[in-house]
Formats: structure tokens, sequence, C-alpha cells
């Protein structure tokens, strides 16, 4: 595909239609199928979130490109260490210290603070360590892991792309 030939707000649409839709797709399982949100599952649900509201701005706003890249590209990083810091905890639960036993941490405190201020969309629940749900053997932090990946390859080809 030639990258060049995409329109500029095209992509912004995209990159703001896949992060709001994947939130949408995570509130809808978690309902049907009754999961409970841990908090580092809600922190990157608050990633996707403004990683889609920076998705709209650049798509509002096109000639901020370059910012709204690196805004992007620099939550999608964050989001991967967060989603493989979660990975981890999966993979290893007996070493993990789970969420919420220990003083709670910075990302920790912004939950709670959103859970009481929007319960239905960032009360989180849940624990850390567990694998409530998996797809192809992977569990939702697995996939977050590749998804934040890919929103920071698609961060840099938004940077690089021409008008």
């Amino acid at each position: 595909m030639n990258w060049s030939k995409v329109p500029l707000r095209a992509c912004f649409a995209t990159l703001s239609l896949g992060c709001l839709g994947l939130v949408a797709v995570g509130m809808e399982l978690q309902t049907l199928l009754r999961l409970a949100p841990c908090p580092l599952c809600i922190f990157q649900r608050l990633l996707y979130i403004v990683i889609g509201l920076i998705g709209l701005a650049g798509f509002i706003w096109p000639a901020g490109r370059m910012l709204w890249a690196v805004l992007a590209g620099g939550l999608g990083l964050l989001g991967t260490g967060v989603a493989g810091y979660q990975t981890w905890m999966q993979a290893f639960p007996h070493l993990a210290p789970e969420c919420s036993f220990t003083n709670p941490n910075a990302i920790e405190r912004l939950v709670d603070w959103l859970g009481m201020a929007w319960s239905s969309m960032f009360l989180a629940t849940g624990f850390c360590a567990s694998r409530d749900w998996e797809l192809f053997g992977l569990s939702m932090a697995n996939w977050s892991v590749l998804i934040f990946a890919g929103i920071v390859v698609y961060a840099a080809l938004l940077f690089r792309q021409k008008h």
C-alpha cells in the first residue's frame, strides 16, 4: 500500500475509531462475560480512550500531525509497558505483588478516583494476575501488548507521513 496516498485525516480517524472501538468491545465483553477488570486493565482502557481522543484531534486538526503522532506513540509505549507488566504478572502470579494489596501506586490512585467518578466505565474490581478471558491462548493483557505496540508503529508512520 502506498501510505502517502492515504488522506491524513482518514489515518487519524482510523486511530480514533480503532481505539474507541476497542474500549466499546472491552466494555461489552466485561458485561456479557461478567469480567472483573483490575486497576491495570482500567488504566489501559483509559490510555485507549486518550489515544482515541488524540486521533480525533488529529482528524479535526491534521496540521498538528507531528504533535498528535508523538503523543499517541508515547502513550502507546506507556500502554505497552503497562500491558507487558500485567502479562508478566499473569505469567508469574507467585512472584507478582497483586494490585490493591499494597500501598496504592499512582495508577491505582487514579483508577480509584475515576472509579468513584464513573463506576460503570472505570471501577476496578478484579485482580491483575487473573486470566479470566482468552482468545487463541492469549489473555486480554497479551492482546493489549500487541495492540499498543501496533499503535506505536502506526504513530511512527503518521509522524513520517507527508502532507
